[in-house]
């Protein structure tokens, strides 16, 4: 075992005897003491040491086994926790020589804050340990562990360290060591579901412009708070003060606020960070999207117009071409029918509308609670919505063409046999089968106003999405105020069949492409599983008579809803750069690091279940003025799949304050920061800002 900068020997000579000395005692107490149960420590000097130590002496047929690294520090220094603070740098561990070692993870109990010269730093100071859980590749097989540790100890200066350990547990029983209780100890101070008792994280706002922002923090306790602290861990580059705390309600009730500075600063509002929220023996780690302050009633009015528009062009969207038939289908069935009725009819389907956008609104506000990713569309990520949405639409097309027809029990029969066949709860499921078929791409205005809902609190989230509800659900009330336009039309006869079987064609291609889709998150054979389970559910329903088609129906169905999970590939979605040798897969460090060379780089995040993305990439991103551009050198195309859930795409498209796609962005030496585009893309845009991004900045001149 090797440290530096040290060595064993240095000084008087009565100081290097008792080095030798004590190196000999070490080394005797490891013959003869338990096998394997610490490894000898660092050369001793007067900074500190560290060694490996385990909580057995032998492997047994244990597959993973508790180490610890535990570190001797010379009173007054330190050395630093995961996300040091302002300053200094965190354990750096190299495995590589072990043999059967499959897997390490690293756990970090709860440091101490240190506050010098105004700086904050988080760390340890004493004889700390690191808890270790080492997976071995063949369990019962010797364990040889070797490590390469790069460490700095701290005072009124700072002193790297490297030290060299080796730790061997062999085969045989594996007995308690004496050093199990020490990682034990400290094991119980690493943040986990059971120290987090009565602890609660409520929100995190963050404001602020330029390289500064505040951050304010609102958390709860039961039993109250006696000395409340808050660990703050955000993007690199960014640093975080000591918080300031203001208890209320007796003590349940934290407040912290606390400064925060980096590149930008006022993009931590939209962005996750990772909170260790503290309170002596307690402790609770949680991730947790930064919101902007929320903004007053008369700040909110622009935003909401924005709103209701961008549900307004929702209409127009090439997504919603299957919800353009339905309205179809509506207004010709109702044609010649009393005022009264046609007004219900359309009022009931404008709730459904309204009353989805609602439910969309509480999902995302409970994800958020919990930490967890938001996203607009994020629904067709889900192989059983795929499968629910396919199994409707197939429905719904066969019920056109006459081939099934609804059997409801006799209790709702009588109701869903009004004028023209519909009943209100028809009209409703309308309205959210609309929604449904509307949310699987972003539209003008619809970015803009997720962008300020979803960083905002539950109240702004709930009212943002009830504009937005409200404009899609516009039509619906429109002709809920004149239904006399209905009655314009003509009345039902022969045409009726031949309109049913084109809306039913309409349907039967969009469940085709839902299959599509979901053969590109599940694969083809899963796919086509799925589609001749819901053919043979509808054959069923058709053929078998009475409660057995029923029973036989459902069976078939329900198996549909299971075939994507055991016969899917899993695992992350593929990156779609097709055929393209153009296009590049996208990740950030790859995106920072072409920016950094002064490469002009567009991005373009798509997702197969994103009409609007194809419609993009088919009409402007394939065109030959784009490919022109793309040929050119110092030019990258970077396309990144958001076909499946992927939190580096999420975390990126909330970086720029989306939570929906398309979303394509152009950066380069003139635009570092990106120059975002519009959702619906045309090539005089994508060139603009080629141009732009293109064009290095250039400083302004010194007076």
């Amino acid at each position: 075992m090797i440290t530096r900068p040290s060595r064993l020997c240095s000084g008087n000579e009565k100081s290097c005897l008792v080095r030798l000395l004590a190196l000999a005692v070490l080394l005797l107490a490891r013959a003869i003491g338990p096998a394997g149960a610490a490894s000898l420590p660092s050369d001793p000097n007067e900074l500190g040491q560290v060694r490996l130590i385990a909580a057995t002496t032998a492997v047994g047929e244990l597959a993973s086994l508790r180490l610890g690294l535990e570190f001797q520090l010379a009173p007054g220094w330190k050395t630093y926790w995961r996300t040091p603070g302002d300053a200094g740098y965190a354990p750096r561990l190299d495995w590589s020589g072990s043999e059967n070692l499959a897997e390490v993870l690293l756990k970090w109990p709860l440091p101490e804050r240190f506050s010098l010269f105004g700086l904050e730093t988080l760390g340890y100071e004493g004889t700390p340990v690191l808890p270790v859980i080492a997976t071995l590749r063949e369990p019962g097989r010797k364990l040889d562990l070797t490590l390469k540790l790069d460490w700095l100890v701290c005072k009124e200066v700072c002193i790297p360290m490297t030290s060299s350990l080796a730790l061997v547990l062999p085969a045989g029983p594996a007995k308690a060591s004496a050093e199990a209780h020490e990682i034990d100890r400290f094991n119980a101070r690493v943040p986990s579901p059971a120290t987090a008792v009565g602890l609660a994280l409520d929100r995190i706002e963050a404001a602020g412009e330029g390289n500064a922002t505040r951050l304010t923090i609102l958390a709860r306790a039961d039993p109250a708070f006696i000395h409340p602290d808050v660990l703050i861990e955000g993007p690199s580059g960014f640093g975080f003060g000591r918080p300031q705390v203001r208890l209320s309600d007796s003590g349940r009730q934290a407040r912290f606020t606390l400064s925060a500075s980096g590149p930008d600063a006022a993009s931590l509002a939209g962005q996750r960070l990772m909170l260790t929220l503290v309170d002596g023996e307690r402790a609770l780690e949680v991730q947790h999207l930064a919101e902007a302050p929320v903004r007053s009633s008369l700040a909110l009015v622009p935003m909401l117009l924005i709103a209701l528009l961008g549900g307004l062009v929702l209409n127009l969207m090439p997504c919603v071409l299957p919800v353009l038939s339905l309205k179809l289908l509506q207004l010709a069935r109702h044609s010649g029918a009393e005022r009264s009725a046609t007004r219900l009819a359309f009022l009931a389907s404008a709730a459904g509308i309204v009353a989805s956008f609602l439910l969309l609104a509480l999902g995302a506000i409970l994800l958020k609670r919990w930490g967890m990713a938001v996203g607009w569309g994020m629904q067709f990520q889900e192989p059983a919505f795929l499968v629910f949405m396919t199994g409707v639409l197939a429905f719904f097309a066969a019920s056109l063409t006459g081939l099934v027809q609804l059997r409801l029990p006799s209790a709702l029969a009588e109701p869903a046999a009004r004028p023209h066949g519909q009943g209100l709860a028809a009209h409703f499921l309308t309205g959210v089968f609309a929604t449904l078929l509307a949310t699987p791409c972003s539209a003008p205005f619809v970015g803009t106003a997720l962008g300020f809902a979803l960083s905002q609190g539950p109240a702004e989230i709930a009212t943002v999405f009830l504009a937005m509800g409200l404009g899609l659900a516009f039509p619906y009330l429109g002709l809920s105020l004149f239904p006399g336009l209905v009655t314009k039309l003509p009345r039902p006869g022969p045409w009726m069949i031949w309109l049913e079987r084109v809306l039913a064609a309409a349907l039967t291609v969009t469940a085709l492409w839902l299959t599509s889709v979901l053969a590109s998150e599940s694969g083809i054979v899963a796919a086509l599983v799925v589609l001749g389970l819901i053919a043979a559910a509808l054959a069923a329903w058709v053929i078998v008579p009475g409660r057995p088609a029923i029973v036989a129906a459902s069976v078939l169905a329900l198996a549909a809803f299971f075939a994507p999970g055991h016969l899917g590939p899993g695992g992350a979605a593929p990156v779609a750069v097709a055929s393209d040798s153009r296009w590049r897969a996208f990740d950030r460090e790859s995106l920072r690091r072409l920016v950094g060379e002064g490469k002009v780089v567009l991005v373009d995040v798509t997702a197969d279940w994103c009409l609007t993305c194809q419609v993009n990439k088919r009409i402007v991103l394939s065109s030959e003025a784009v490919r022109q551009k793309l040929d050119q050198k110092g030019v990258v195309a970077l396309r990144a799949d958001w076909t499946r859930p992927d939190a580096e795409i999420a975390d990126y498209l909330a970086s720029h304050g989306r939570y929906g796609i398309p979303f394509n962005a152009v950066y380069g030496p003139g635009a570092p920061d990106g120059v975002l585009l519009p959702e619906l893309l045309s090539e005089a845009a994508v060139i603009a800002a080629f141009e732009r991004a293109g064009e290095p900045k250039v400083a302004a001149n010194k007076t």
